[in-house]
Order: C-alpha cells, then sequence, then structure tokens
C-alpha cells in the first residue's frame, strides 16, 4: 500500500507547523528590501546598508545548534515555541530602536529575531519529515514549504505598499544635501513608517505562541533526550552526501537573499534609464519582486507534484542548469529583460531549499536535530555573500564602463553551479 503524505490524525499540528513557515517567510521578505529603505533613512552605502542582511543571517547562524541542543534535550513542540517566542520579542524591539534612532538598534532587533527563526527552521522542517512515512518526507518537506513563499508574497507586499510607498519621496542624492536637523526630522518621520508592520507582525506572532502552546502535538522524533554532541556531530559529518547538501545549501541560500534583494537595485537602475523618478522605479522593482514569488510559489507545488515521477536530485539538477542560463541573461542584459530573467531565477530556485534539506536529512532518524542545526547554520550564505555582491554593486561600473549591478550576479552564477553538481551527484548515486 503506497504510503499516504500526510495522516489524517496528525493534519491539525502538520497545519499548525506549516502556518510558521509562512510566518518566517514574512520576516525574510519584508527585510530584503530594508537594506535600500535603511540606506536611504541613514544615508549609508549599500554595502552598510547590507549589514541587516548580516545581523538578520548572522542570527541564524549563531543560534542553530544551541537551538538543535534544546530540541533534543526539550521537544520539537518546544523549540517551535522559544523560536515563536524570541521572534516576536526581536519584533517588538523595533519600538525601543527607533526611540533611540540608532542604526545599530536595529541591527540589535533583527538579529534576536532571527535567532528565533533559526529555532523555528531548526524545529519546524526535521519535525515534518518526522510527521509520516520516510519515502513521503521530502515532497511533504516541499508541500509545507510552499507556503512558505506565502508568507514571503505578503511581507513584500507590505514591505511596498506600508513602508516604500509612505517613506519620502527624496531621492538619496536629494537627501546627502539635507542639513542636520532637517535630516533628522525625516530620519524620524520614516522610521515611524517603518516600524509599524514589525509592531503588527510581533503580536500576530504573540496569538500563534498561545494557540501552539496549547495545542496536542504529536511526539514523534522526540525519543532520544540524550545530548552526545560531539560524537553525534562526528557521526553525521562522516556522511557524504550530508557535508556536501551544508556546503550546497550555502550557497543556495546566498543566491536567493543576493537575487531577492538586488532586484531593487537592479530594476531602479533598469526603470531610471527609462526615466522613472528613483520612488516609482524603487516601486516598481519591488513590484517585480512580487511577481518572483508568485512564479516561485507556482513552481514549488509543480516541482513537489513532478516528484511523483522524478528523482528530488535529478530535479535539482534540472532547475539550477535553468538558474544558470537565466542568471547569464541578468548579467548581459541591460533593459528589462534582465529584470524578467530575474524572476525566471525565482522560478528555478523553488525547490532548491527543502530538496537539499530532504537530501542531506535522509535517513539519519533522531539525529536529524543536529543534521538540520548544520544546515540552518548554512543560511550564513545569505549573510556572507549579499555584502559582496553589494560591495561590486557600490563600483557603479566595470570593465570600462559595463554596469557594477549585472557583473555583480556572477556571484549567484557561481552558486547555482555548486548546487547543481549537488543534485547531479546525488543523482548518480
Amino acid at each position: 500500500m503506497k504510503a499516504k503524505l500526510i495522516e489524517r490524525n496528525i493534519l491539525i499540528p502538520f497545519i499548525l507547523v506549516t502556518l510558521c513557515f509562512a510566518l518566517w517567510g514574512f520576516a525574510n521578505d519584508i527585510t530584503n528590501p530594508m537594506v535600500k529603505a535603511f540606506s536611504k533613512i541613514f544615508r549609508m552605502s549599500v554595502t552598510e546598508g547590507a549589514l541587516v542582511q548580516v545581523a538578520f543571517y548572522g542570527g541564524y547562524f549563531c543560534m542553530a545548534f544551541p537551538a538543535a541542543i534544546f530540541i533534543r534535550k526539550f521537544s520539537y513542540k518546544s523549540g517551535v515555541l522559544m523560536g515563536l517566542g524570541l521572534y516576536a520579542t526581536g519584533a517588538l524591539l523595533f519600538f525601543p530602536a527607533k526611540a533611540v534612532g540608532v542604526y545599530g538598534c536595529f541591527l540589535i532587533a533583527y538579529f534576536i529575531m532571527t535567532c528565533g527563526l533559526s529555532f523555528l527552521e531548526t524545529s519546524c522542517n526535521p519535525y515534518i519529515l518526522s510527521m509520516g512515512a520516510p519515502e513521503t518526507a521530502t515532497r511533504r518537506l516541499n508541500m509545507a514549504q510552499c507556503f512558505n513563499p506565502c508568507g514571503s508574497i505578503i511581507g513584500m507586499f507590505v514591505a511596498m505598499n506600508f513602508i516604500q510607498a509612505r517613506l519620502n519621496p527624496m531621492s538619496s542624492d536629494e537627501r546627502a544635501l539635507l542639513d542636520g536637523a532637517e535630516f533628522e526630522a525625516m530620519k524620524e518621520q520614516d522610521l515611524s513608517v517603518l516600524i509599524s508592520p514589525y509592531l503588527i507582525i510581533g503580536l500576530v506572532i504573540v496569538a500563534m505562541f498561545l494557540v501552539i502552546f496549547f495545542s496536542k502535538m504529536p511526539k514523534n522524533g522526540d525519543q532520544s533526550k540524550d545530548i552526545h554532541f560531539l560524537p553525534t556531530l562526528k557521526r553525521i559529518f562522516s556522511l557524504k552526501y550530508y557535508r556536501e547538501g551544508v556546503i550546497a545549501q550555502f550557497f543556495y541560500v546566498g543566491a536567493q537573499i543576493m537575487c531577492w534583494t538586488f532586484i531593487i537595485q537592479y530594476g531602479t537602475r533598469v526603470f531610471m534609464a527609462e526615466g522613472m523618478g528613483e520612488q516609482d522605479a524603487e516601486v516598481l522593482s519591488q513590484r517585480f519582486n512580487i511577481y518572483a514569488m508568485i512564479f516561485f510559489i507556482c513552481s514549488r507545488f509543480i516541482a513537489t507534484y513532478l516528484m511523483k515521477w522524478l528523482k528530488p536530485a535529478k530535479l535539482l539538477a534540472i532547475f539550477g542548469i535553468l538558474a544558470m542560463v537565466f542568471t547569464v541573461g541578468v548579467i548581459l542584459f541591460q533593459n528589462r529583460m534582465g529584470v524578467y530573467c530575474l524572476v525566471c531565477i525565482s522560478g528555478c530556485m523553488s525547490l532548491m531549499f527543502p530538496t537539499i534539506y530532504g537530501i542531506a536529512l535522509d535517513g539519519m532518524g533522531d539525529d536529524a536535530k543536529f543534521g538540520a542545526a548544520g544546515l540552518i547554520m548554512a543560511i550564513l550564505g545569505g549573510s556572507v555573500l549579499p555584502p559582496l555582491q553589494a560591495a561590486i554593486i557600490d563600483q557603479g561600473t566595470v570593465f570600462s564602463g559595463f554596469p557594477a549591478t549585472n557583473f555583480s550576479f556572477v556571484l549567484p552564477f557561481i552558486c547555482f553551479v555548486i548546487v547543481t553538481l549537488y543534485g547531479y551527484r546525488m543523482e548518480r548515486k
């Protein structure tokens, strides 16, 4: 008898945990446009603005193994609750950060918030894998991950309509000419706009915390409470498919964050060349970011369906090759065709994170808690690689006038090469 994807008796817990995927998707994609927003508000370079991503994804890196130890000691449910608690705390800290008015305070709030997201991802991904038959685990995780970009779209929509569209339309060059008092008044007004969505999501997370706290959740995957940290690490890193999976995940997340963060800079340059003002160009770029996320969602459902017939590793390799082709288009085109290619990359990225995750954790059993932590630490790629791309973009032009924004997408191309090789190697095995 063919194993069911989701058993009826765990449907409600599955839905509750899946909702958490949407919640951290919201956090990820309301944050990506903030690189541009903070750069304008505090009159900083793109590189300094990209410190938002360093703080954001640095939290994932720092908290992944502590989260795994916590989950092993207690339970997946406890890990989810701890994650929601830290998430809410970080979001609500935006209010005192605005009162202080210092960029570093916002970075601290982002870091605390993503410590919570690290707990959530370290808990929820292997929890979903454990909610049913092992042979349907990767498909089940892809299904749950389909709702992550749903939260992302809401985050992008909020960023575009409730933050970017309401910030003062004065361009970065015009802001640079303001005197101290005028600049502080504008900064105060813009920060008031920026923090409102974070305060609301903080309250939503508190409500979600209470719902899960009072719900009965399955205990599958929580059998062992013993913590043998170093022997477990040695055991899981002795698996070649796991080691390579961690590397592939590092570069995949880096590529994803670069493509979704710098679509704003890329699109703004293209649309301003067509004669648009800076603010209108930014809003239109964010709209294309939403189109990219819609394509991402549709593609993930399609990929999940195709896994009935094609091995996940083969699909990963195929989608990786397509991503490389579209990235070449992003680099070479200097008009809207490049923006269209950037949107298409999102469709190619759709299955990568959960598929790498599922392949790397295959057959680990209770060791998946620590295995999941290693894969969540690989999200550090989203902290390390975007500042490198930002530094290239800040050059303006390279190679006798070629736009640095276009050339910077060489970095995502290299990342997709590594992901494709992982899919190919795992398919061969």
